[in-house]
């Protein structure tokens, strides 16, 4: 029995009385107590508070012993996409998150062990998840974070990339982070450089990092990946995100409807056993997970959409079309949100029903994992 329902037991209370002094829905305590969700940090404090101590991380939550952790499934030098990863490497990558989430839920310490170890954030586009995921999974890794300023860099004095990568080389930097506009900017980086080199997101190519933190939050809802339906439905010809989901689902036995309008529509996707569908209706039809996908308007050039109001009402998701999908199917998004546009405001808000924020909050985890694995393959190089 966990302490925590031990505790509740022993005080003659119930979950739903002890959720109220929460102030969180039984749903979520239920959900915090099998280890399928991470509480905040305020509520974790207030379990404390009401327990007086008696309940504590030291007893909620059950660690793993860290000599079971294996990196032997990860060979890689690199992480700069899924399409060549095979089903035992993204595991080793999620199993090893799932384990950093237990240990670190409520008072995350640095890991000293790669204390002098540097990692540099080179960001050519705007980012506020991604960016700041990777600095904080670095820090709780004890490792020196260097966040390139693209703005104020030599680069706006015409310095080109691969010259601006070859000065950062020559600082021997442990791990380079990249995004880019451009697909295939982090393949030639990392064809340039002797450090690790992780993906960010290229162009409409590949972001690896957000499908296995989607992966991750999807597993840790269903207890699965192989078997399960999942849409993803929007702004499929502009997403690298969506091409990254694609790959990984697939590889992990999920079939993958795709959602669009077919000028919203990416060709060849069908190649990697997608499925393709132009009306909602038909490809939410018992699906497990619906993932949105943005409009991303700043990479379309042209009209692809008649109106926000017009795309809204077609292929926005609100309560009414998730009623098309199983009852109990869950709704993702990677982010920024635009409310209104791809997905309901107030389904959005829907912690019962939405994924969203713990995709953020496992963002660090899938993150710190994957570091932790290209360190690792470093250090046997050597």
């Amino acid at each position: 029995m966990h302490a925590l329902d031990k505790w509740i037991k022993e005080n003659a209370l119930s979950r739903k009385i002890f959720a109220n002094k929460l102030k969180i829905s039984v749903a979520s305590l239920s959900r915090y107590l099998a280890g399928n969700r991470i509480p905040k940090q305020s509520i974790m404090e207030k379990i404390v508070f009401h327990t007086d101590g008696k309940v504590n991380p030291s007893n909620f939550y059950i660690i793993k012993n860290n000599n079971t952790v294996s990196f032997n499934k990860y060979k890689n030098d690199h992480l700069l996409g899924i399409e060549n990863l095979k089903e035992d490497e993204i595991s080793s990558l999620l199993n090893r998150a799932d384990e950093i989430i237990k240990e670190n839920r409520l008072e995350p310490s640095s890991n000293q062990k790669y204390r002098g170890k540097t990692l540099v954030n080179l960001f050519f586009e705007d980012s506020t998840r991604t960016k700041t995921s990777f600095e904080l999974a670095a820090k709780r890794l004890g490792i020196d974070v260097i966040n390139m300023q693209i703005e104020t860099s030599s680069i706006r004095k015409g310095e080109s990339l691969l010259d601006t990568a070859m000065t950062l080389n020559a600082m021997q930097p442990d791990i380079l982070v990249i995004r880019h506009s451009l697909s295939g900017t982090p393949h030639l980086l990392a064809n340039k450089v002797n450090c690790a080199v992780i993906n960010a997101g290229d162009g409409q190519h590949e972001h690896p990092t957000q499908a296995l933190l989607d992966a991750l939050a999807i597993r840790r809802r269903k207890n699965r990946l192989e078997g399960l339906k999942i849409a993803i439905c929007g702004d499929i010809a502009h997403s690298r995100v969506a091409r990254s989901n694609i790959k990984l689902l697939i590889t992990m036995g999920a079939t993958v409807n795709l959602i669009a309008p077919s000028t919203l529509m990416a060709e060849g996707l069908s190649d990697y056993g997608a499925n393709i569908y132009n009306n909602f209706k038909e490809g939410l039809s018992n699906v497990d997970i619906v993932m949105i996908l943005r409009l991303q308007r700043e990479r379309m050039q042209g009209s692809y959409i008649p109106s926000a109001k017009e795309y809204f009402k077609f292929y926005g998701l609100d309560r009414e079309k998730l009623n098309f999908a199983k009852n109990d199917a869950l709704v993702m998004h990677p982010g920024p949100i635009n409310r209104g546009v791809e997905i309901d405001s107030e389904l959005a808000d829907d912690i019962n029903r939405t994924l969203i924020l713990e995709q953020v909050e496992l963002g660090v985890a899938i993150r710190m994992s994957v570091i932790e694995h290209l360190l690792y393959n470093l250090e046997l190089k050597k």
